[in-house]
């Protein structure tokens, strides 16, 4: 590997021009492809094997043209204080709005207020029901500016008037704080090379990828049905990674000049031993994102496939454009630690260590008091974990600044909090000899339970062989009894079956998002088990060892965990949330845990391959255990710092967005970043490695044998007289 991508670097150093072409070639085709390729709005959204999802496609057959999982708006009126929504003028304005909302192409029925008698009992408050052909995440924009329109007219009028429903769902926006986030990064650049031009090439080649990546997405988001979302992961992941791993390798370039090499000979090692990182630091995070495919979401395998295209792309310019690019800077780029001796700070007494050394040094002494504080502190950020609750977000998690919130407090002051999250319950009576009486009893059967307000009487299809029944909970959407209503309805069905073969099926939004939840937390546990399995047996060929990966591992499980518990404080019990812009607390969205254990086991394991391999290169090259740890440090610390900040500020700046799960994304993933890399791989895995010495690095012979020598430290670019030393020192200790 080492050699191979040795033979690369100075391949791309001496062919800069070809390959800065290619490169800008790549950038200026997919720019090309994303301005011509058809405008496509939010992905569809279908959850395969849950019950929910097969009730929409039963109503899709047995009621063709309904678009049962059609997108639908609730715009709610209320009246001046002092009137009722019968008054003569209110009435008038209110049905000369429900006219307008019936004029939309993409509209399939609206429903008046007088005639389906959707008045509140005191009359002051009513609502008009919009149902759409398509679903809320295809709706044309100009269907939600036809209806924001409509209700805007009302208002003139003098009414209250607020919409709810999925079909005001918009493209999410970041916010300036992710071009501050852009901003801390090169700030943090130039600090750690001490050079405007060494900065640049970070963040050039960073902007490049994820303009790639991201240019390929928009291109193909019509064809492949991805959505919005999509494209804001993949330039989140591809922002970090690109500019990490651009500065690990321009780093070792540095660090190459320094001892004297040629810049073409620099480049080539830089990208042999720190372009082996890079590639198997990238293999984990493609490893991560594309094991998000495991949970059969289609939404979130596409996020997680896309992501790690550009994560793929991020490594394949690490490696190529970077030392292209070095080319070109030439003698602009020192050698490390030449920006001292050119200010005259040169003295005869011995250099001092390194804050890398000082503190590698600390820990080999005291690892047990070091251990034991860093496990103490996660241990005590994870604590509100387990109070975790998981949902999916509904317009009671909006802000109260918006039109969809102020609908859904509205309807809950006029009809009770279960009105905004309406169950539909579809009975499939075709295999029953009398399909009436098995709908009737299924009614019967549903007013009997707890928490039930309002069933409706049956609807049935023109064939009379399936019924829709609408349930109203006495609970809001996101609570526990609105959850075990569903279930309720779900077991009795089960004994409606044996006694009619009529199937009941639970569906809506509400029966939707309790389905998704559930179909997520199942799937967690399989994905460890893949993601992590996969990942330790990547690291036992990397760092030849048991232990190391082992200890990866649950250093891992330490620093997600502390990042959950951080996400609950904020997002769940409002600790800082007027800090964060967090406005509505609630349930922790359900695909948060699975996605932060697959991004963060990723981006952890870059910190732990680029960490550790240098300390393995300095014990295969003859150094003791305690040394080796503190040679790592002296040569990694300062970068690996830098990353993680970088890191961290580009993750944090999409906390800034209005998509309420791209805020909770932005920022549980920049503080499990701070957890993992400045505890777990800054203080635990030294201390650990310290307490083990060198059964560190211990490996059965026989896997020895079996395992291919992908070489990382960089071994194979040794003269044959150094290696044999170096093998010599080795038998001897």
């Amino acid at each position: 590997m080492a050699t191979f991508l040795y033979k690369l670097g100075r391949l791309s150093f001496r062919r800069r021009h070809f390959v800065a072409l290619i490169w800008v070639a790549l950038l200026t085709l997919a720019g090309v492809g994303a301005a011509s390729a058809p405008a496509a709005g939010n992905s569809s959204f279908s959850i395969p094997g849950t019950e929910a999802q097969k009730a929409f496609d039963l109503l899709e057959q047995r009621f063709p043209g309904v678009s049962a999982d059609g997108a639908t708006a609730r715009v709610v009126f209320k009246a001046p204080s002092g009137e009722k929504m019968t008054d003569p003028g209110n009435k008038a304005a209110v049905q000369e709005t429900v006219k307008e909302l019936g004029d939309g192409s993409e509209v399939a029925r609206v429903t008046d207020p007088y005639q389906a008698k959707a008045i509140s009992k005191d009359g002051t408050i009513a609502y008009a029901q919009v149902s759409y052909k398509v679903s809320g995440m295809e709706l044309e924009d100009s269907s939600r500016d036809a209806l924001q329109d409509s209700a805007q007219d009302a208002r003139k009028a003098g009414l209250t008037v607020e919409i709810g429903g999925d079909a005001l769902q918009t493209v999410p926006h970041t916010g300036s704080s992710e071009i501050i986030g852009i901003a801390v990064a090169a700030v943090v650049l130039v600090i750690t090379f001490g050079s405007l031009v060494a900065a640049g090439l970070p963040l050039l080649t960073a902007l490049i990828g994820v303009g790639i990546g991201v240019s390929a997405i928009t291109a193909l988001a019509s064809a492949l049905d991805l959505g919005s979302t999509t494209s804001t992961l993949a330039m989140m992941i591809g922002l970090a990674v690109g500019i990490d791993y651009a500065l690990f390798i321009v780093s070792r370039y540095r660090a190459e000049l320094a001892e004297g090499r040629d810049r073409e000979e620099a480049a080539g090692r830089a990208t042999g031993t720190a372009g082996s990182a890079v590639v198997f630091a990238g293999l984990t995070v493609v490893i991560a994102l594309v094991g998000l495919s495991v949970v059969n979401i289609p939404m979130l395998t596409k996020m997680g496939v896309a992501a790690a295209g550009t994560v793929a792309i991020a490594v394949l310019i690490a490696l190529t454009m970077i030392p292209a690019l070095l080319g070109y800077a030439g003698r602009r780029v020192k050698p490390m630690g030449e920006k001292g001796k050119r200010l005259g700070r040169t003295s005869k007494k011995p250099e001092r260590p390194n804050l890398g050394t000082r503190w590698a040094s600390f820990v080999v002494r005291r690892p047990i008091a070091v251990l034991l504080l860093g496990v103490i502190g996660l241990g005590a950020a994870a604590v509100p974990a387990s109070s975790l609750e998981l949902g999916l977000p509904d317009d009671g998690s909006q802000p109260t600044s918006t039109t969809q919130r102020r609908a859904y407090d509205l309807l809950s002051e006029g009809f009770g909090p279960g009105f905004n999250g309406p169950l539909m319950v579809v009975v499939d009576a075709k295999g029953s000899d009398d399909p009436k009486a098995a709908f009737t009893e299924v009614g019967d059967e549903i007013k009997g339970l707890e928490d039930v307000v309002t069933v409706t009487p049956p609807a049935p299809n023109k064939a009379g062989d399936t019924a829709t029944i609408t349930v109203i909970p006495g609970s809001q959407p996101s609570s526990v009894t609105t959850e075990n209503l569903v279930h309720g309805i779900r077991d009795a069905g089960t004994d409606i079956k044996a006694d009619t073969d009529a199937n009941v099926l639970v569906t809506g939004s509400t029966a939707m998002n309790i389905d998704v939840s559930e179909k997520l937390n199942d799937a967690l546990i399989p994905y460890l088990v893949l993601v992590v399995g996969l990942a330790f047996l990547l690291l036992i060929v990397v760092f030849r060892s048991i232990l190391v990966p082992l200890k990866a591992a649950l250093g891992f499980l330490l620093s997600v965990m502390a990042a959950l518990g951080a996400v609950v404080a904020v997002f769940q019990w409002g600790w800082l949330s007027d800090l964060m812009g967090v406005e509505q607390t609630g349930p922790v969205m359900s695909m948060m845990p699975i996605f932060m254990v697959g991004v963060v086991f990723g981006l952890a394991m870059d910190y732990e391959v680029f960490l550790v391999t240098r300390m393995r290169e300095a014990y295969v090259h003859g150094e003791k255990a305690g040394q080796a740890i503190v040679t790592g440090f002296r040569h990694g610390a300062r970068v690996v710092t830098a990353a993680a900040v970088i890191m961290m500020a580009v993750f944090a700046g999409f906390i800034g967005s209005s998509e309420s799960m791209v805020k909770m994304i932005g920022f549980g993933l920049a503080i499990a970043v701070f957890f993992d890399a400045f505890i777990v791989r800054m203080a635990i895995v030294p201390a650990v490695l310290a307490l083990l010495g060198r059964k560190a690095w211990w490996l059965p012979k026989w896997l020895d044998r079996a395992l291919p020598n992908v070489d990382v430290e960089g071994e194979g670019l040794r003269p044959d007289s150094d290696r044999g030393d170096t093998d010599r020192e080795l038998i001897r200790a």
